[in-house]
């Protein structure tokens, strides 16, 4: 009788190297093949864990975004006045937003497939409700709304522009924009 291979970490294996996959060659260059090879496992995993590759990439696009979250959640935590919350953010949007060198192209590539395709939309707006439960602890509902937007814009402008401003710029801008 053949004995069974115990791997119960193999799901999770997958679900990491296809976020790995995805920051390597974007959705659109991410195949089963690739995810298994980059999980060291049986290209038949793949359809015994995921039904097709849209459950495989919820899968990691929701685990990409709910460690964003915790992050996120983690930096705000011993937030207890408005310059604490500003410092707060500046270290999300130069720092721990960008963390590990795949997170822009992760979020980047999740805002383009939610574009794309409403299915994946539920992940973004659970994010972003994330975000502005945390904001909302230290400013009023509207207020955490605007400033999740801001810091999004200031993040994808740090990360992305060719002369990024630095973080006294970002600080001035939240302040700014928390006193206004």
């Amino acid at each position: 009788m053949a004995t069974r291979r115990n791997d119960p970490d193999r799901r999770d294996r997958i679900i990491d190297a296809a976020l790995a996959v995805i920051a390597e060659g974007g959705v659109a260059g991410t195949s089963h093949r690739r995810v298994a090879d980059r999980a060291g496992v049986p290209l038949g995993s793949m359809t015994y864990h995921f039904t097709n590759m849209e459950e495989l990439l919820h899968e990691a696009f929701t685990r990409f975004a709910e460690r964003i979250s915790e992050r996120f959640a983690a930096r705000l935590s011993a937030v207890s006045h408005r310059d604490q919350l500003a410092s707060a953010i500046v270290d999300l949007v130069h720092s721990d937003l960008v963390e590990g060198p795949d997170d822009l192209v992760l979020t980047l590539e999740l805002y383009t497939l939610a574009a794309r395709k409403p299915a994946f939309r539920q992940i973004t707006h659970d994010w972003m409700r994330r975000s502005r439960d945390v904001l909302e602890q230290h400013v009023d509902a509207k207020t955490a709304h605007k400033l999740d937007a801001l810091i999004e814009g200031l993040f994808i402008h740090v990360s992305l522009d060719a002369t990024p401003h630095g973080r006294d710029v970002t600080r001035d801008a939240v302040l700014r924009f928390l006193s206004s």
